[in-house]
């Protein structure tokens, strides 16, 4: 892979963005709100509940985290319907660069954008709630780790939906977060769930994260045996995300279907 051309994806990112007020402000409007939302939500319980439950850490900082993740898939596909919208895919592939170059170009572009809402969510969080992140000690970056593997592989395996099914199923890629957070256990422990979803929780990188996040709070100890579980969980996806997307990929230009991608459904 060249780093120039890596760098070319980036680049063209961030002249939309610059360009854009419609494009600047979904990077801190919609986390901001987030947050002074459950903020509010969790000083209530607070109120409500006896002295020793805290719901600022665990249910703010669940809220944090969460919406992480969800800005990291986000920043894949966006940078990817961008292409989209402006009928530029073919032009990207008629390049010389290469699929490896054009999905890391995607993953720094999601980087950027990711970090642009988590600083946004911290400050907001913490100068308006008090949230410490201090709370989740040393485990904050790991658990910051998995969740964004987990959502590079969701943004890669979305951006490859759209991409095999055409402009259309953008629609399917925006619930996948929503789908996801019950079997993730977000909110909740896995044990309130039904044995099936707990069987399908175990699967997801996620899961381990807010179990390890919660136990943490309460004064438990990590298991870190389970933090290696889901950061191994989190490789394999984005290992099986990019290889269905450079298969999706491959079938499209072998087939001709790349070429009349401006269509409105490819099958």
């Amino acid at each position: 892979m060249r780093p120039r051309r890596i760098a070319g994806v980036l680049l063209r990112q961030y002249y939309l963005v610059r360009g854009s007020l419609s494009r600047l402000f979904p990077l801190f409007v919609w986390v901001a709100v987030d947050m002074v939302l459950w903020g509010f939500i969790t000083q209530y319980l607070d109120a409500l509940t006896a002295a020793g439950t805290r719901f600022v850490p665990m249910l703010l900082g669940a809220v944090l985290l969460w919406d992480f993740q969800t800005r990291v898939m986000q920043g894949v596909t966006m940078a990817f319907f961008e292409d989209v919208w402006s009928r530029n895919f073919l032009n990207v592939f008629a390049s010389p660069l290469t699929l490896p170059e054009y999905l890391a170009g995607l993953v720094l572009a999601s980087i950027a954008t990711s970090a642009v809402g988590l600083l946004v969510m911290t400050v907001v969080a913490t100068a308006a709630f008090g949230l410490s992140l201090a709370a989740y000690g040393a485990m904050l970056l790991p658990f910051m780790a998995v969740l964004f593997l987990f959502g590079i592989a969701l943004g890669i395996l979305g951006s490859g939906l759209v991409l095999r099914l055409g402009p259309a199923a953008e629609w399917f890629v925006w619930p996948i977060p929503a789908l996801l957070s019950p079997f993730a256990g977000v909110f909740y422990p896995l044990s309130t769930l039904p044995t099936w979803m707990q069987w399908v929780a175990h699967l997801l990188p996620p899961a381990y994260v807010f179990e390890g996040m919660r136990t943490l709070v309460q004064g438990g100890a990590f298991s870190l045996r389970d933090l290696a579980v889901g950061a191994g969980l989190g490789v394999l996806d984005v290992v099986l995300a990019c290889w269905l997307f450079a298969r999706i990929h491959r079938r499209a230009v072998e087939t001709g279907l790349i070429a009349r991608y401006s269509a409105e459904t490819v099958s």
